[in-house]
């Protein structure tokens, strides 16, 4: 009992530092109007945020913050995500206070927190070397392509049990099951154990935002202790009976730890799951609601791998990182000294007028829709982004021929979440939709 009220009070004090003080601090300043502030805690969060990235793109390449720069440039964030000197911005680099500094690392409760060290996406080289290569020789071309099967034979159970339905959650029945039934696969995940990673899912993904609530912190750590005992169990299991998934390959070169295999094997599942749900869903909405470009897509089935480009482009499923300078940095004529956090909102980056015309317009034949940053670029660039692509690719084809009259059946719901950008709720229905050559006015941020 003792232990246990312990182990509560660090966790307390650790999201005080981490989430409570800078929530009390974006929410005064959002009240005052700040566009940052707003995107990150304010009502907007969870909205339509690109009235405020353009708010704070018309205030220069880079607008600065009294503790963080922030920039919606395609080409600074560019930049910045391939420049050794801003490093990945962790909890092991936060400019804090010593004091601080030293709570923070005796509270570490040493979970496997994809949103912390050892987490690949938290380490720059030479740990990030280390931990990459292992995930990186797995997902081969080949690997990824052997999946394809899998992929088209989980959508067509999953069209085949909602067929005959006369409404039907794309989210719940479609969207969340598939990524989540293939990343299962991935990580050797039992049949039994599946159905939990969706609440999991909910449960850790507002962890990669910053001012989270108290109540959504624990619960969300929590869900990591209890996935990372499972975790720890299943890389016991693969070790002494190996098998030919992705993960099991991972976890017989022998190269990482304990504590960083269970890591990994959060963060194949958070990313994995996290960015084609998203992906999938929010291309399902901004499809109905513009039935020109699906019109285009049934004549010609050819266009889905740009139309998924363009998905991402115009409704990135990660809508921001950050980068923190090791040293001083002139950038865009300003001094930037060390230590310093830049915010980098991708979703902002995606719309910049000087790389994509007409940026606010979805266009499926958009000739440059790939250069959009929605999974980051250098070193760091996303090692699942072709299973994103092809899960992506199969499933909205999948769905659309079965259903070539899907029509909404409701307002789709938004997941309140300032990094990842998503829905948690569409409800749809077979019916005939409504004939029409013009786009709907677009809702979708």
């Amino acid at each position: 009992m003792v232990r246990r009220t312990l182990d509560r009070f660090r966790l307390r004090l650790r999201w005080a530092i981490l989430d409570g003080l800078p929530r009390a601090a974006l929410a005064v300043q959002a009240r005052c109007g700040d566009p940052l502030a707003r995107l990150l805690v304010g009502p907007q969060r969870g909205g339509d945020p690109y009235p405020l990235l353009e708010q704070i793109r018309d205030r220069g390449r880079l607008m600065r913050k009294p503790l963080v720069w922030a920039t919606a440039d395609h080409d600074l964030c560019r930049t910045l995500l391939r420049d050794s000197r801003f490093v990945v911005t962790s909890t092991t680099n936060l400019n804090l206070p010593a004091p601080l500094a030293w709570l923070i690392h005796r509270t570490d409760p040493q979970l496997a927190h994809p949103g912390e060290p050892p987490s690949m996406l938290q380490v720059d080289p030479p740990e990030h070397s280390r931990y990459r290569h292992p995930v990186a020789h797995a997902f081969t071309p080949k690997a990824i392509d052997a999946l394809r099967t899998r992929v088209i034979d989980v959508s067509t159970a999953l069209l085949d049990r909602i067929d005959s339905s006369a409404q039907f959650d794309l989210i719940a029945d479609y969207a969340a099951p598939l990524p989540a039934a293939i990343i299962a696969d991935i990580l050797g995940i039992p049949d039994g154990h599946r159905s939990q990673m969706l609440e999991r899912g909910d449960s850790g993904a507002p962890l990669l935002d910053i001012g989270v609530s108290w109540r959504t912190f624990r619960r969300g750590m929590e869900m990591l202790r209890a996935s990372g005992q499972e975790i720890n169990a299943q890389i016991d299991h693969l070790r002494a009976e190996p098998g030919d998934g992705i993960f099991s390959h991972i976890v017989g070169q022998g190269t990482l730890t304990r504590h960083e295999l269970a890591t990994t094997a959060t963060l194949i599942a958070g990313a994995g799951f996290e960015t084609t749900v998203n992906l999938i869903g929010n291309a399902i909405v901004l499809l109905l609601q513009h039935p020109d470009q699906l019109a285009m897509l049934h004549a010609d089935p050819d266009l889905w791998p740009n139309a998924v480009e363009e998905v991402l482009r115009f409704a990135s499923p990660v809508q921001m990182t950050s980068r923190t300078t090791a040293c001083d940095v002139e950038l865009a004529g300003h001094h930037i000294p060390a230590h310093t956090t830049v915010a980098l909102l991708l979703s902002g980056a995606n719309r910049d007028p000087k790389i994509f015309t007409h940026p606010a317009s979805f266009d499926i034949t958009r000739t440059n829709a790939k250069e959009h940053l929605s999974f980051s670029s250098g070193i760091h660039v996303c090692l699942g982004a072709s299973l994103a692509r092809m899960e992506a690719t199969l499933a909205l084809r999948a769905l659309f021929e079965r259903f070539p009259t899907l029509q909404l059946n409701g307002q789709p719901s938004r997941r309140n979440l300032a990094t990842l950008n998503g829905f948690s709720r569409i409800p749809a229905a077979p019916g005939v939709a409504p004939h029409t050559t013009e786009p709907t006015p677009t809702t979708v941020p």
